[in-house]
């Protein structure tokens, strides 16, 4: 049963990413809807884990929001693989440091927005 729920939200995370990653155009050469898709579901990754956590143990109801909503919608929405991808065609196409800066900002900006969002969740009580 959690594969499927996974593979529901996966699904709709994924198509989230791909209407938004087209509406959003690239910005001085970089994919910048990547990088709007990867920081926005970092930072809702680490709120939704933060206020499942306020909620009790990952059990029953509780996990399977996460499952759904964190490892599919988020998981689906965010793209690693895309990132990869992109800093390499960036770099293969001679732009080192801005291929070299794309995943580092990525990578650095998705770690403290997800802190970001543990903190913001631990802000907010359960009912």
């Amino acid at each position: 049963m959690g594969a499927g729920i996974v593979a529901m939200g996966g699904a709709v995370g994924t198509a989230g990413r791909a209407l938004l990653d087209e509406a959003i155009p690239d910005l001085l050469a970089v994919p910048f809807g990547i990088l709007v898709i990867n920081l926005t579901g970092a930072f809702l990754l680490g709120l939704l884990l933060s206020v499942l956590r306020r909620f009790g143990p990952d059990t029953g109801r509780l996990q399977t929001v996460r499952l759904l909503c964190g490892t599919g919608v988020l998981g689906g929405y965010t793209t690693y693989s895309a990132l990869a991808a992109d800093s390499v065609l960036l770099i293969d196409g001679g732009d080192l440091a801005r291929g070299l800066g794309y995943a580092l900002i990525t990578v650095l900006a998705g770690a403290l927005l997800s802190w970001a969002g543990l903190a913001a969740g631990r802000g907010r009580r359960a009912s």
